[in-house]
């Protein structure tokens, strides 16, 4: 990483301090001769003194004493020492923690879903990502309670799971991968006598659903609405347990992906059923364009990808 040069004063007496300077007047102290300083900033000593020089001219100021054995830096060179070793450590710890940054050994890792039952296949990929980057403060919201995009720009978030795309440039939606909504209901309901579900199939029934705007819910948008159906009543249920338990009483009936099912249906606890022809849908990883190829981003995608099928990149 190549650091800008920062100078000191104001702007209408700056005295052009730089960097190079600062390592200058370091390496003078630290070796204690003109030569010595040379050979350590990979310079030669007569474009060392060359350098010096023309420092002194701009402040007006001598900054070490000639002819001293070992090299005596003067009041104006202690005072410039003393802000190299504030400076160049400062300097040098940050180079370290971008480094760390760009390799994605450090950092903050803030990640939100915008769907309520990704906890499920999410937390337990957590471990080993934690285990392979130990240096990375990773914080999990299950579900957004405020403007997801907004915060992503805004750096409150990282990372943001969703099956929702915003074409814009200022945001990148990694491809992670598809899925379907299936109509879960208890084991002996009616419905479970179909091979599919249609949307007129839903005008008797109580339709478990999250607390959150029909807009946001595919079953609406992509399956109801086009159709002209509404359910006999809507009952909004906070959590995916509760309402897969809700369900196999009989007290209900949830569209929900696979995942969020499948435990329940293996133990014969409900019945599963596609919507129509197939409701797929896809999830994304949204992340902001600058960071898109971090590393530890990058390992969090392949890790998901590993555990669910990958769908094709968006064009």
């Amino acid at each position: 990483m190549t650091a800008p040069h920062p100078t000191t004063g104001s702007q209408s007496g700056n005295l052009g301090i730089d960097l190079k300077h600062l390592k200058t007047i370091s390496a003078l102290a630290e070796q204690g001769s003109l030569a010595g300083a040379a050979l350590c900033l990979n310079l030669t000593q007569s474009a060392l003194s060359h350098q010096l020089k023309e420092l002194e001219t701009r402040l007006n100021l001598e900054l070490y004493l000639r002819k001293s054995r070992p090299l005596v830096l003067t009041a104006a060179g202690q005072q410039l020492l003393h802000l190299a070793r504030q400076v160049l450590p400062a300097l040098a710890l940050t180079e370290r923690q971008l480094q760390a940054l760009h390799s994605g050994d450090a950092g903050r890792l803030h990640l939100a879903l915008d769907c309520h039952s990704c906890i499920q296949w999410l937390l337990p990929l957590l471990p080993d990502f934690r285990r392979q980057w130990p240096g990375v403060d990773l914080e999990v919201e299950s579900v957004p309670g405020f403007d997801a995009i907004s915060a992503l720009l805004g750096g409150q978030l990282d990372l943001l799971l969703t099956s929702d795309v915003q074409a814009r440039g200022d945001l990148h939606f990694e491809p992670l991968f598809g899925f379907d909504l299936q109509l879960v209901m208890a084991p002996d309901h009616p419905l479970c006598q179909q091979s599919h579900i249609s949307p007129t199939d839903l005008q008797r029934e109580v339709l478990l659903v999250y607390p959150v705007e029909r807009a946001r819910m595919d079953v609406f948008s992509r399956f109801l609405q086009p159709a002209g159906v509404e359910p006999a009543r809507c009952k909004p249920v906070d959590n995916t347990s509760v309402m897969l338990q809700m369900a196999a009483a009989g007290l209900g009936v949830a569209a929900l992906p696979r995942w969020a099912s499948e435990e329940f249906v293996r133990q014969g606890l409900l019945e599963a059923r596609p919507l129509g022809n197939g409701v797929r849908r896809h999830m994304y990883g949204a992340v902001r364009a600058a960071d898109k190829d971090q590393a530890c981003l990058q390992s969090l995608f392949e890790r998901i990808r590993g555990k669910m099928a990958p769908v094709p990149a968006v064009a």
